[in-house]
């Protein structure tokens, strides 16, 4: 039984809804020393440049940095190391089947404890062109318009 209940988010990619489109996510589990979740649990990490595979049936977690723990010896771990990701079977099917379509790309949303056990949201997405990215803010202006205007006719 966990100690901990409920969900404690250790970092999120915020710039990865701004420069893709979101198709599906997946919670995974990852294979971590303990070292690594001891880092996490200081909420130390970073999604910006990190990015997941399919190699061999299993999916992989690159380049997203969790530094050494301070309080850690020479057993410490390499921040940037490739960590495993556990998903069910079919999972790592539909998204290896996404991916060969071409044009998609697995990155990291954001790394959570969930009832004490480390997780990460990937996502299978698509990479935005600069029209899509100026549109987006341009819907969102708008939006936030609109509601104003609404707030000041209601008040």
């Amino acid at each position: 039984m966990p100690k901990e209940r409920g969900i404690t988010i250790v970092a999120t990619n915020r710039k990865a809804r701004h420069d893709y489109t979101i198709e599906d996510t997946y919670e995974a589990g990852m294979v971590l020393s303990g070292t690594e979740v001891k880092s996490l649990r200081d909420r130390r990490a970073s999604l910006t440049d990190g990015y997941a595979y399919i190699d061999a049936g299993e999916a992989w977690l690159d380049a997203v940095y969790i530094p050494e723990y301070i309080g850690g010896t020479w057993t410490n771990h390499s921040p940037r190391r490739k960590r495993k990701l556990l998903l069910h079977k079919q999972q790592i099917l539909k998204i290896q089947k996404k991916v060969k379509e071409g044009g998609y790309t697995i990155i990291p949303l954001s790394i959570y404890f969930s009832d004490g056990r480390a997780k990460v949201e990937i996502a299978v997405a698509k990479g935005k062109r600069d029209y899509d990215k100026r549109k987006a803010e341009w819907d969102a202006e708008d939006r936030r318009a609109a509601d104003r205007a609404m707030g000041a006719h209601r008040g």
